[in-house]
């Protein structure tokens, strides 16, 4: 009976692959040169510059505005491209622009096609009706507005700390030809504990079709081609508003899981009689334990280290010109991340372009992907959950979105309300992070941003004696700590049980060229004399404060997650001024800063190191416990050697060695008992292992008996 049965199947599959004709869906990109030109709003008759497509207004030629331009008029920029199409009877035509910024409108052939006042996701306009016969040629006219010119509902990715909101179509351009039934969304939920692919996918039908639909599919693996799964579908469907919805699982046993080292990637591929869609996914599932207040990832601990990324910040570094679009920049910017034991980064208050998603996908880089909100929400509910529900179906494919991230540092119960309308349509379940607001479920995370030293950024009177002890000596928790969240909440008294995320800390940044931000002047004039520094000096204390920082947190095991700000943002060092910056010497060869590179890079090590000392000074000739914690973030066991140094002038004063055992995912306390030397002097303790030939250490600077 069951040989039968799989003979009978194969049949149906052969008969039903002979009978399709030649599959017609075709994209065709339009990214390139466009022609530009800039109006108070009304349509321009002549075209003076030239842009690439991707990419912002500013780097048009000859340039449509003076050196200085905030963008913050109502001027709107006008995109034209011409195009000819060898054959126009496709049913469905579509113009997809994938992002753009801010409000689009869309002439084809002189003839308004549509407009989108969204500036974060896709829009997608039917330009069938516009286009003329095949082989004639075709103007595609896209105007962009600034952000002055959004309506207040719109989200606008408000950020305190930019002056320029530069317009632009930042994200590709392009064609999709097919006919019906014509696959308009597919997607892909793995179950990594039934081995189980549940595939989703929205189909759009001729008005008259009859609800039987045929369909045929394949899952391979992306990297081989191999084909892992196959099968064909006879199902019968209710078209509602001509859509229908076809729901069907693909046996995945023995799938390579998805993580950041191994991102193993397949590909479907969905096909009817007249249509074929591929998307490429990933088998790993993601979630938080409300009970252990832990990450994890295909059911296992995962201990999150990483940055950020603030792309809409960047686009108006000075420095930025097109390094978003190009094929190796972003590629090699996520490969020096990943250098730096990072695995995972919060696309902060923004969004990049799409293609920067594929690469976390293929390196194996996790996000957390944070709508642009901070702040300012003047929005209603219906604007944002539509928006959020645009975002959702262009990302939830891909296995590096891990967690969705409502909005930034902002107390307001509109966000929860708009995801609530959409989050079930995420049928993988990923977590959401909602800023500063009160969480939507048990199991989402809360955004923590412990910065220790901003309570010497208003004055730089304040005394600096003693500053270690106070800061680092009794804070273990991050979160549900007043001072971490803003005045509304901390009036309110609000208290989250969740697991927390520090995806922000530290506030001792330098500009690239190491002088200090307008956050920090006083930080390092209060603690460490700043003016009277020297660049490199200024870095060397950044460095070393931020491993500190780093060590820290990650050492008490109170947050999920441990993300650094920021691994790419402005760098503003003339006026005027920035208020972050990240840590690139040469932006466009994403060379590290040496000393940030030096310290950080071992504070981020999977199996770490801190040195629980924090006293400035200490008497001569004492007996001293040294805690050294030691962190092991990975799945196998740590056993290997620690060494204690007491080190003066780079020289050896004292040894001490201990062996470490600590298993996965948990922290050890090893204490060393230290005499210190009866001489005073300036001293440093160095806790250090060896791991895969590199260093991994901890340093902790001290005084003896002055």
């Amino acid at each position: 009976m069951k040989r039968t049965g799989c003979w009978i199947w194969i049949g149906l599959a052969v008969l039903f692959c002979a009978c399709r004709p030649e599959i017609r869906r075709q994209v065709i990109s339009l990214n390139g040169e466009w022609q530009m030109a800039k109006t108070g709003g009304e349509m321009p008759e002549v075209f003076s510059a030239t842009a690439p497509v991707p990419g912002l207004v500013d780097l048009a030629l000859p340039a449509l505005d003076t050196a200085g331009t905030t963008y913050s008029d109502s001027s709107w920029y006008w995109h034209r491209r011409v195009f000819e199409l060898p054959r126009t009877d496709f049913e469905v035509m579509l113009l997809k622009i994938f992002k753009a910024k801010y409000h689009t409108k869309v002439y084809v052939n002189g003839r308004f096609a549509g407009e989108n006042e969204y500036c974060f996701t896709p829009s997608y306009y039917d330009i069938k009706p516009f286009l003329r016969p095949a082989g004639q040629p075709n103007e595609l006219l896209v105007g962009v507005g600034s952000k002055a010119e959004l309506p207040a509902d719109v989200p606008n990715g408000n950020d305190y700390e930019k002056i320029k909101y530069i317009p632009g179509i930042y994200d590709n351009v392009e064609l999709i030809l097919a006919n019906r039934p014509f696959i308009n969304n597919i997607q892909c939920v793995p179950d990594v504990r039934c081995e189980k692919l549940r595939v989703e996918a929205e189909m759009e039908m001729d008005a008259h079709a009859s609800g039987r639909l045929q369909m045929d599919y394949s899952v391979t693996e992306a990297a081989s081609g191999r084909e892992v799964a196959a099968g064909v579908l006879d199902v019968t469907v209710t078209p509602v508003n001509s859509y229908a919805v076809v729901d069907f699982e693909v046996d995945m046993k023995d799938a390579i899981l998805w993580t950041p080292a191994t991102p193993f990637l397949y590909e479907l591929a969905l096909r009817t009689d007249a249509d074929e869609k591929r998307v490429r996914f990933g088998m790993r599932s993601f979630r938080f334990d409300p009970e252990r207040r832990i990450a994890l990832l295909n059911e296992k601990p995962y201990s999150l280290r990483g940055t950020n990324v603030c792309i809409f910040r960047f686009f108006e570094d000075p420095d930025r010109g097109t390094l978003p679009w190009e094929p190796e920049w972003p590629v090699t910017l996520h490969e020096r991340f990943k250098d730096m034991h990072w695995d995972c980064a919060r696309y902060c208050i923004g969004f990049p372009p799409e293609r920067w998603y594929d690469i976390c996908d293929s390196l194996g880089f996790m996000i957390q992907d944070e709508f642009p909100v901070w702040g300012v929400y003047d929005f209603t509910v219906p604007r944002i959950a539509e928006e959020y529900r645009r975002w959702m179906r262009e990302r939830w494919n891909h296995p590096s979105v891990v967690i969705w991230d409502a909005q930034n540092e902002t107390v307001t119960p509109l966000t929860a309300q708009a995801a609530r309308q959409v989050r079930t349509l995420d049928r993988s379940g990923r977590p959401w992070e909602n800023g500063w607001s009160e969480p939507m479920s048990d199991t989402d995370p809360v955004e923590s941003h412990p910065y220790l030293f901003i309570k010497y950024m208003k004055t730089a009177t304040e005394p600096a004696e003693g500053y270690k002890k106070e800061l680092f000596g009794h804070r273990r928790r991050p979160d549900n700590d007043a001072s971490d969240r803003s005045e509304t909440t901390r009036d309110a008294g609000i208290v989250f049980p969740n697991p927390s995320v520090i995806n922000e800390y530290g506030w001792i940044w330098l500009n690239r060229d190491g002088s200090t931000t307008t956050l920090t002047d006083n930080v390092y004039e209060t603690l460490w004399q700043g003016s009277r520094l020297t660049p490199q000096e200024r870095l060397h204390i950044y460095a070393r404060h931020l491993a500190m920082l780093t060590e820290y947190w990650r050492a008490h095991r109170q947050a999920a997650g441990v993300l650094h700000f920021c691994g790419l943002g402005y760098s503003r060092s003339e006026a005027p001024r920035g208020q972050t910056s990240d840590h690139f010497t040469d932006i466009r060869h994403l060379t590290w800063e040496p000393e940030f590179y030096k310290y950080v890079n071992p504070a981020f090590s999977p199996a770490g190191l801190m040195i629980d000392v924090w006293e400035k000074s200490y008497p001569a000739a004492v007996q001293l416990t040294v805690p050294v914690y030691v962190i092991n973030d990975p799945d196998v066991p740590f056993e290997q050697e620690v060494t204690l140094t007491l080190l003066r002038d780079g020289q050896a004063v004292s040894t001490f060695r201990r062996p470490a055992a600590v298993k996965p995912h948990e922290v050890e306390i090893m204490p060393f008992s230290v005499t210190l030397p009866a001489e005073p002097g300036d001293y440093q303790l160095k806790a250090e292992v060896i791991i895969n030939n590199r260093p991994v250490f901890s340093l902790r600077d001290i005084t003896v008996g002055k």
